[in-house]
């Protein structure tokens, strides 16, 4: 045999077969470590610090820094617990010692803690639709020693709510007798309407709220003038388990009642807890 003629062969048959072997896989990254679990529900949870804490529209702090924390209990079925917990400072606020606060000198009503619980079920019945209802339990630790015109805070709300991939739908309604320290207000209702619409695989995505409260007015009583809307737009980057954003919102919140001395979203401060805002917040998941 001719070498110098069958050593280009062999090469190329070599290379030949190695092009049709099927080259080694790359060793698989090693899967992120499952969550706690507790009776077959996985523990997960989060922790927040934000510029101020905004619900529906409104300062809970009245423009001041919040610190935030929330732990969630999800069943693979659908079922979910949790409960979170938050700094606050608008009851306190809003009941002051001042001739603007609904309370006699010397009395002290207060709360500086929001702690939530809530539960509900989850059921994703198509490719990016879920559905969700549940119950919410808003509670206020503090004192409530002489409480006049406004009430015990402590609110029970049920919620139904429908999303389809980055838009959500959400109705919550109160089942107590009273909605966040408002008296006879047994049946106030909110809706949301919640975009997260993601800027391709950027992390980025561009948010907007808007939400309308209607009151209840039960036993005479005319909560109407307490009425609102809000808006939201902000933007949100998502950096493994981190979350930034920036949001601004507004609410057509009044400040004084038709008689111009009854402080509706006045606090005793003379600032209006709805009026336009700028928040940031930074949010670590685990």
């Amino acid at each position: 045999m001719h070498f110098s003629k069958a050593l280009p062969l062999a090469v190329a048959l070599t290379t030949h077969l190695l092009a049709q072997t099927p080259a080694t896989p790359a060793p698989a990254a090693p899967a992120p470590p499952a969550p706690p679990s507790i009776l077959g529900f996985a523990l997960t949870g989060s922790a927040t610090i934000g510029s101020q804490y905004i619900f529906r529209g409104l300062t809970q702090t009245d423009g001041k820094p919040t610190i935030q924390g929330e732990l969630d209990l999800v069943h693979p079925s659908g079922f979910y617990l949790s409960t979170s917990l938050s700094n606050i400072s608008w009851f306190t606020d809003q009941n002051l010692n001042t001739a603007s606060a609904p309370l006699p000198v010397g009395a002290v009503s207060s709360a500086s803690v929001e702690v939530d619980l809530f539960g509900g079920y989850k059921w994703g019945f198509a490719k990016d639709w879920t559905l969700d209802v549940g119950l919410y339990r808003y509670l206020y630790p503090g004192s409530y020693d002489n409480l006049v015109v406004y009430k015990n805070p402590a609110t029970t709300e049920v919620y139904l709510g429908l999303s389809y991939s980055w838009a959500s739908l959400k109705y919550s309604r109160v089942i107590s007798s009273a909605d966040f320290g408002v008296a006879n207000a047994e049946g106030t209702c909110y809706l949301d309407l919640s975009l997260a619409i993601p800027l391709g695989e950027s992390g980025w995505s561009v948010l907007a709220h808007a939400g309308s409260t209607k009151f209840a007015s039960k036993n005479g009583a005319d909560n109407s003038p307490l009425d609102y809307t809000d808006v939201k737009l902000g933007l949100a980057l998502a950096l493994k388990d981190w979350t930034l954003t920036l949001a601004g919102t507004n609410a057509d919140t009044k400040d004084l009642a038709s008689d111009n001395q009854t402080p509706l979203y006045d606090n005793a401060m003379g600032r209006n807890i709805g009026k336009g805002r700028v928040t940031f917040t930074i949010a670590k998941a685990f």
